[in-house]
């Protein structure tokens, strides 16, 4: 079990393993394929972590974008850490989201940081948006698992 701020993540939804960072599954993606890098350690902000810690949170995301990138057949990647409430972060923990992108998948290309927000009333916003069940996310998470060498703890 691990934690995502005040939240509880079960082994089953964690794909990828560092030294520093867990990548897992969103709960609420807002494309197929949006995941997230978390740091190991629980702390709030991008600033609360060391230089190692950060270095392996960029490291960790180029890889699980990579992978993502291939895995969901998109051109390219939206790579986000709201850092802060102010910056749209609902879970007081750092992390980064990975989110796969294609031609066209927003009309205007800077409308997908309102989604992130919730604010975004074109497609369904945050609170309307149905978490995924535990079996579904396990199965996201089993698909992506076999492309990585995790770090054990």
């Amino acid at each position: 079990m691990y934690q995502f701020g005040p939240h509880k993540i079960t082994e089953s939804q964690v794909f990828f393993k560092s030294k520093y960072c867990l990548g897992l599954v969103n709960l609420k993606p807002i494309t197929p394929g949006h995941v997230l890098v978390i740091s190991r350690r629980v702390v709030p902000r991008l600033r609360d972590l060391s230089a190692e810690e950060a270095t392996d949170m960029m490291l960790s995301a180029q890889k699980i974008g990579n992978v993502v990138e291939k895995e969901y057949q998109c051109t390219s990647l939206t790579t986000v850490i709201q850092d802060g409430p102010q910056a749209g972060q609902t879970v007081p923990h750092v992390h980064m989201h990975v989110i796969p992108r294609k031609i066209g998948d927003w009309a205007n290309n800077d409308d997908i940081y309102d989604e992130l927000a919730g604010k975004n009333k074109i497609r369904v916003d945050n609170e309307e948006r149905l978490p995924r069940s535990e079996q579904e996310m396990k199965e996201e998470s089993d698909m992506l698992r076999p492309f990585f060498t995790s770090i054990e703890e």
